[in-house]
């Protein structure tokens, strides 16, 4: 039986974020795969599963041909590219709707994303979700960004480590330091 008001939120499983794409993380694939498998295993007990999507247009000054790797990224992506499409291993079946976010801006937090003119907060209000699942890709960026914009909408949220990818591992424990801090759970 679903949890009637918790909903896995999928950051950001891109092929761009993954080995072999213009922004990859080291765990980027390994993660898909592990969310996958999750998916199938664990997709049953939430009342909703949604995504988020990097579906960038031209966001400015978030692309640099020399990125800082902070504020500033190579080109990744891009609407309608493969580099923008999720990684095969997720379960698209499973997930009952889209967000994408940063069509013209950088839109780190999957809250800056819509589906159809519907942000994700307003989505998940309107069929009654208070708690939150995140995993995604990467923990020192947009699902740190999730997280905290999650936390800043009164949800309660909780990070799923295992199925989390980082940019830079040395940031993820201080990212993840700074979530609890900010009242997000671990598991």
């Amino acid at each position: 039986m679903p949890s009637p008001r918790r909903a896995l939120v999928i950051v950001d499983v891109q092929n761009d974020f993954c080995p072999g794409g213009a922004l990859a993380t080291d765990r980027g694939a390994e993660v898909a795969g592990l969310i996958g498998r999750y998916q199938d295993e664990h997709g049953q007990g939430y009342a909703h599963v949604v995504a988020t999507q990097d579906w960038h247009i031209d966001p400015g000054a978030h692309f640099s041909s020399t990125p800082d790797y902070l504020d500033t990224w190579p080109v990744h992506c891009v609407a309608d590219s493969h580099g923008a499409a999720f990684h095969p291993e997720l379960q698209l079946s499973g997930i009952e709707e889209i967000f994408r976010k940063g069509a013209y801006t950088a839109a780190y937090s999957g809250f800056e994303g819509h589906a159809e003119g519907v942000s994700l907060a307003q989505w998940l209000r309107q069929r009654d979700v208070d708690k939150l699942d995140v995993v995604g890709i990467a923990t020192d960026h947009c699902v740190r960004a999730t997280v905290l914009d999650g936390l800043a909408e009164d949800f309660e949220v909780r990070v799923l480590t295992d199925l989390c990818a980082a940019v830079d591992p040395d940031r993820a424990e201080e990212t993840l330091f700074e979530l609890v801090s900010a009242g997000a759970q671990l598991s």
